[in-house]
Parts: C-alpha cells; structure tokens; sequence
C-alpha cells in the first residue's frame, strides 16, 4: 500500500465497492467455456447493467428490425464483446463525477476513459494480433485515481501549476512533488481496494510511465499508455493536465509501432466511438 497522507487515505477507504455483478461477469466471459445461461443468470439479478444491454441491443447501430425485450436475446444479438462492455460500463460509469482539480466534468472523463479502453483494443489487435478483455477493464479505469486525487488536487492547483512551471514538469510529476502521490497510483490503489488482478492494478499505476512496471514484460502499461496519449491528442476528454505528460517514442519504438498506425488507430478509434455511443451517454 502506497504511503498516503491521511486524509488522501481516508477518501480512498471510503470509497464504494466495486460491483460484485460485474467482477462475476468478467470472469465468465473470460472463461470460453462459459454458456449464455450462466451470464444470463447473473447478468438478470443486476437492474442497470440488464437495462444498460437491452439499451445497445435497441440502439440504431445494430439495425434489428424488432425491438429485443429480454436478456437472453440481447445477450446473444451483442455477442461477448459487447456485453463486456455493457457490463464493465453499467458497473463503472458511476464512479465518474466532477474531478475539479483537473477540471474535468463526469462526462468529459467518462468519455475519456471509454475512448481509451476501444482504442486500447485496436492497438491490441494491431500489435498484439489479439483483444484483451483486461487490457479494456484497465484501460476503462485508468483514470479512476482522479476520482479521488481530485479535491486535494484543487486545493493545491496554484502550487501544482507553479511547481511545472519553476521545475518544467508534467503535471503527474508536479502531483508527486506538491500531493506524495500521483493520480495514476492512487488509480493502483483503488484497484487494489476493489480485489482487481495485479497485473490491472499495476498497468493502471504505471500507465504514464510503463519502463517503470514491474511486470517488465507485460504490455498492458504501454498500450494504455498509447491509447491515453492518443485519446489526448484527439481531444477527447482533455482537462487541465492535457498534454503535460512525456512523448510517445519509448512505446512507440518498443512496439515498432510508426506514426501512419498510430493514425490509422485514431481513424479507427471514431469510427468505434459512434458504435459505443450508448456506453458514452450512460454515465449518470
């Protein structure tokens, strides 16, 4: 556990837990021989995330001619993918309020978070050649450590933003100077709290600095890396930390990954966005 001011510390245990529905679903879809029935037993005992699938079923994306009433058909129209989504965005969503410190409105973070997770999942395919249902999970929460970071961060904004200035420094590494801690740590730490894999915690606490994780070889803490700074770049879900942060060369370089991918990612990365429209609009 991360050595916290108390009070940064108090705020983080009273932090709601994490739906137990959702860490349920997750692991069924993980395991391929999970039946429809099984997802459907759990999924149905949950009411946002059975409305939030029926939702996306119905939506004009997928073009049914009939309107789907019931989980199982819904279930089965979404296939796995998009159930994961469903559900992680039904269980997620609302934890994403107002962060004042970083100036960003629940929404504006939330669309950030999710603009980040579906582009975590292109670059997976791309350079991984494969999805990665826990890269999505961490990629979603990436940013949850704002959540808690962020009054504390407002408290002490000017002494952040003087600390950049005076040290040339991003604004994670000002967060380190003025508060002890990052919000990406604090993200490691709220996902410790919640019981996530090791392997989610840390590619959330090094997201900003993947040569830093211990897990050397993992890839989660660089594609997160990518797909957050590419989310940036894009404008989606920007607030007062922006583009403070170092460049993409390290991941870039590890990956092989040239700036025509990148770009052809972030064309993606629109198009996936218009399909996830009805995960964008939930948060509440």
């Amino acid at each position: 556990m991360l050595n916290l001011d108390s009070t940064i510390g108090k705020s983080l245990s009273r932090l709601p837990a994490f739906p137990a529905t959702v860490h349920r679903v997750t692991s069924l879809i993980s395991d391929p021989d999970s039946s429809l029935s099984e997802l459907v037993d759990v999924i149905r005992l949950d009411q946002a995330i059975t409305a939030n699938i029926l939702r996306m079923c119905n939506a004009a994306y997928f073009g049914l001619r009939h309107k789907v009433d019931n989980l199982n058909d819904a279930i089965m129209y979404l296939g796995r993918k998009n159930v994961v989504r469903a559900v992680l965005a039904a269980g997620c969503s609302s934890f994403f309020k107002y962060t004042p410190g970083y100036e960003s409105e629940g929404k504006s973070l939330w669309e950030h978070a999710v603009g980040s997770a579906l582009l975590s999942q292109i670059l997976a395919k791309k350079i991984l050649n494969r999805d990665d249902l826990q890269l999505f999970t961490a990629a979603l929460l990436h940013d949850i450590g704002k959540v808690i970071l962020g009054e504390f961060v407002s408290e002490k904004y000017l002494e952040i933003k003087d600390t950049m200035s005076v040290r040339s420094c991003s604004f994670l590494e000002a967060e380190e100077v003025v508060l002890g801690v990052n919000h990406a740590e604090i993200g490691g730490a709220i996902t410790a709290v919640w019981n996530f894999p090791q392997n989610i915690q840390q590619a959330i606490a090094f997201h900003h600095r993947p040569d830093h994780c211990p897990a050397a070889e993992s890839p989660m803490p660089w594609l997160i890396h990518l797909a957050d700074q590419g989310c940036l770049i894009m404008g989606i879900g920007t607030g007062t930390d922006g583009l403070s942060y170092h460049a993409l060369e390290k991941a870039a370089i590890r990956y092989g990954f040239t700036n025509e991918a990148f770009e052809d990612a972030t064309t993606l990365l629109v198009q996936e966005l218009e399909k996830a429209r009805e995960i964008v609009g939930i948060v509440r």
